[in-house]
């Protein structure tokens, strides 16, 4: 088995996953620290046109991605690791939400594979299908409570809270201790307190000045509380 995290995405945009050859991703991946794949589903289409997609049966609007092309892309996909279990992320509004708790717990998995559907979706038989197979973990995702074109940017979004949760990813792994929702009370997450730097005054905005003090112990205070006080106000105010 790998010791490395492999991650691959499957998609109709394989263009539009870019970006994971930038920053901290991309440096993890030409480290090896990471291994990531993306693979073109209308590669596994036999029609001229590369059809991925037909009508919904019981009618209604749009168009629906269809079965076959993303059973040969899994399974395909599937056997480039040699984990005993794949993890099969489906990218779905209806899925549970994305926290730093979910991604935390898919760091431990060695082979996670990322299906980006489009349209109305992909046929519920895929999802389900995977679901009954011994090899693999299913887990529909969702990033927030609203729609978006597709899943790949979805797919971004989960795998850089995933990859820079990843020992070796961030140079300084006390900064994952100290950021949004690491921090912990007593009931659950706290964001993290507001951050400053040089200068110590800014268009008549000043740094405050237990920061200044070099009292390592009220610092620790007043940041303990400046975190609990803006997640305080997040909890009453959730839409602002």
């Amino acid at each position: 088995m790998s010791e490395v995290n492999r991650f691959d995405v499957i998609t109709i945009f394989p263009e539009y996953l870019a970006p994971l050859k930038l920053s901290l991703i991309g440096k993890a991946s030409e480290s090896g620290l990471i291994e990531i794949g993306v693979h073109d589903l209308r590669a596994q289409t036999t029609d001229v046109h590369g059809s991925v997609d037909d009508t919904p049966y019981g009618g209604g609007a749009g168009m629906v991605m269809s079965p076959e092309p993303w059973g040969k892309a899994i399974d395909l996909v599937a056997e480039l690791s040699d984990e005993p279990v794949h993890e099969l992320i489906v990218l779905t509004p209806a899925g549970a939400k994305l926290t730093q708790k979910v991604a935390q717990e898919l760091t431990r998995s060695k082979h996670l594979i990322f299906a980006c559907g489009r349209y109305e979706g992909i046929d519920a038989r895929v999802t389900a299908y995977y679901q009954s197979q011994p090899n693999f973990k299913v887990r529909e995702i969702s990033i927030g409570d609203y729609v978006l074109g597709g899943g790949e940017v979805a797919t971004l979004v989960i795998m850089e809270a995933i990859i820079r949760l990843i020992p070796g990813v961030i140079g300084n792994p006390q900064s994952l201790a100290e950021e949004s929702h690491s921090l912990e009370d007593a009931n659950s997450t706290l964001v993290e307190y507001p951050t400053y730097t040089k200068p110590a005054e800014w268009r008549g905005l000043s740094v405050p000045e237990v920061l200044l003090s070099g009292n390592h112990g009220a610092i620790a205070a007043y940041r303990r509380e400046q975190s609990q006080t803006r997640t305080d106000k997040l909890r009453s105010n959730p839409e602002k």
